[in-house]
Order: structure tokens, then C-alpha cells, then sequence
């Protein structure tokens, strides 16, 4: 079975869904207070969806979504600038030993359900669907 980047075999380990839940709430409340040092990034309302860790704990990808959204770029640019202070908080509240490289990309998921609620109201696939 070949390797990715996030986890060997099958699945995460539970130790990488249990820790990759706890960044996510951290993150989550760091966000939501306005605790970071930038008034830009303190302003938009962005939602932690999903973190997950590599097999080390060292990397962090973090999917997030502004409310709305609207201005993803402008949500992953604060959100890049200000990993350092992000890393530091996260270390520091759960008690970590390494301080996980932050990686942020825009969750598509939203946008995906969309797309397959799009295609099943679609009269030629509900055709094909029938009455179940």
C-alpha cells in the first residue's frame, strides 16, 4: 500500500485523530476570541472544519472556511501570516512538546455537496433515480 503524506496504512492513528480534534477546537476558540495580534484576521469569521496530522504530529493541515465563503484568499493569507502566533497558542494551551507546522487550505467540502445536490435535481438523474 503506498504512504501519503498524512498517515501510513488504512487510517489515522487514534493519537492523530485525537490530536488533530484538539487543535481543531483550539484553533476554533483562538479564532473565535480575537486573540491574535492582527485587527484583519480578527475581523473574519473562519471555521476550523478539520485538522489533520502527519504520523509524527509535526504537521498540521488545517482546513478552514470564512463565513460565507467569500474572501478564501485574503482568510488563508491572515491565517499564513499569523501561524507563528497560531503555533505558539496552540502549543501552549494543549500542553504540547513540538509545536506543529501549520498548513491552512480551503475546505471544498461545502462546495462539493453543493455540486452533487446540484446533480441529483437534475431531471434527467432524478429520472433515472425513480420514486425511491
Amino acid at each position: 500500500m503506498a504512504k501519503n503524506k498524512f498517515h501510513d496504512g488504512p487510517g489515522p492513528s487514534q493519537r492523530q485523530l485525537r490530536v488533530g480534534e484538539l487543535i481543531r477546537r483550539t484553533l476554533s476558540d483562538v479564532l473565535m476570541q480575537g486573540d491574535i495580534h492582527d485587527p484583519e484576521l480578527n475581523q473574519m469569521s473562519i471555521t476550523v472544519s478539520e485538522v489533520r496530522t502527519s504520523p509524527d504530529l509535526k504537521i498540521a493541515t488545517v482546513y478552514v472556511l470564512p463565513l460565507g465563503g467569500k474572501n478564501r484568499k485574503e482568510a488563508i493569507q491572515a491565517l499564513a501570516r499569523n501561524k507563528g502566533e497560531l503555533r505558539r497558542v496552540i502549543t501552549k494551551q494543549m500542553n504540547l512538546k513540538y509545536a506543529p507546522d501549520l498548513r491552512f487550505i480551503i475546505d471544498e467540502t461545502f462546495d462539493q455537496m453543493d455540486a452533487t445536490r446540484e446533480l441529483f435535481n437534475q431531471d434527467k438523474v432524478r429520472q433515472d433515480l425513480g420514486d425511491d
